[in-house]
């Protein structure tokens, strides 16, 4: 891997080349596929970056892929550093995060050959065709985190969740956790603090503390570093926790119930693998079932901690699980 800095980000390039002999014994490149990812965080968040940095990995692993990605980028350096990388000849150039949809939208038309494709919600009902979106199910993920928390609650009395930046899809997840812990248990007091940042520990660990002094006895966040805080906050507490983006489990062995892990490796690999094969989706919004983006996993437990919740308690929450992939739940309709 190849590391370079340039415009004051974090840019790194990691890249391989498949060559193909001919009948003439002459050695050529086959056609690449130049695919670029473009991060405001790091890829050693130990979940939203990171996770998607892992398909990158995986792509620059394949025959004909060429990756690069770019850390650390603010909202100002968007559009320079997305079009630096469409001036290189990039095929795809993916956006993780709300942040990047305004301003790859606005950048798509200038470079038609150039594939967008934008971790988070279409933002208008008509988008150009050279630009792709995505629905990550993160309503339907909440819903279910918040019927678990609900479930697994000893004390039946509050459950909470820990927010990241402050925009409507994490207050959307907010709204859809409190929902789904006062609809699964009757009594229990859905909670929710949206710190603002994704990368404030502190405030994650302050947000948690709160919710446990008002009753929460089972935390639940979706705040990148800041949710770590959160997991801290929790174990202090001694709240059970649920991880966020990641397997969490070793960060909290003792008190981790589950972790909702989202399945970004092959969000950016499915996305590449669209471009390379001419079937990529432009124009269009991508709506993975929960089930299918969100995986649960605790470590050597499998998909959950037997230690922190009952059997039939489980039981419950698999059927509200298997309901929300059936499309049979919506969390997006529960909340309006």
């Amino acid at each position: 891997m190849r590391t370079v800095s340039r415009r004051g980000f974090n840019l790194a390039l990691v890249s391989t080349t498949a060559v193909a002999c001919g009948a003439n014994g002459v050695f050529a490149a086959d056609k690449e596929t130049k695919v670029a990812l473009l991060l405001s965080g790091v890829i050693s968040d130990g979940g939203w970056g990171q996770l998607a940095y892992e398909g990158i990995k995986d792509l620059a692993a394949r025959p004909s892929f060429k990756t690069a990605y770019a850390e650390n980028i603010s909202q100002a350096q968007i559009p320079e550093v997305a079009r630096g990388y469409a001036d290189d000849g990039y095929d795809l150039i993916i956006g993780h995060g709300f942040e990047f949809g305004s301003a790859l939208l606005e950048i798509a038309p200038d470079y038609p050959k150039t594939k967008f494709f934008v971790s988070t919600f279409q933002p208008a009902p008509k988008i150009p065709d050279n630009i792709e979106f995505v629905n990550l199910a993160y309503l339907d993920a909440a819903y279910g985190a918040g019927a678990l928390a609900a479930l697994c609650s000893d004390k039946k009395k509050a459950v909470g969740f820990v927010g990241g930046g402050d925009n409507p899809t994490q207050q959307g997840m907010m709204k859809a956790f409190i929902t789904a812990a006062e609809r699964t248990v009757p009594g229990v007091k859905g909670l929710g603090i949206v710190t603002g940042d994704y990368n404030n520990a502190a405030k994650g660990k302050e947000a948690a503390a709160t919710m446990i002094g008002n009753g929460a006895d089972v935390i639940w966040h979706a705040a990148d570093v800041t949710g770590l805080g959160a997991i801290q906050g929790a174990v202090v507490g001694r709240a059970k926790v649920i991880g966020c983006y990641s397997d969490q489990t070793k960060l909290a062995p003792d008190s981790m119930v589950t972790s909702f892990v989202m399945n970004l490796s092959h969000m950016v690999i499915s996305a590449a693998t669209s471009v390379a094969d001419g079937k990529f989706a432009g124009g269009t919004e991508w709506k993975p079932t929960v089930t299918e983006m969100w995986l649960l996993k605790a470590g050597d437990n499998g998909d959950h901690n037997p230690k922190l919740i009952s059997p039939a308690s489980w039981s419950a929450f698999q059927k509200v699980w298997t309901d929300l992939g059936a499309h049979k739940i919506s969390a997006a309709d529960l909340i309006k």
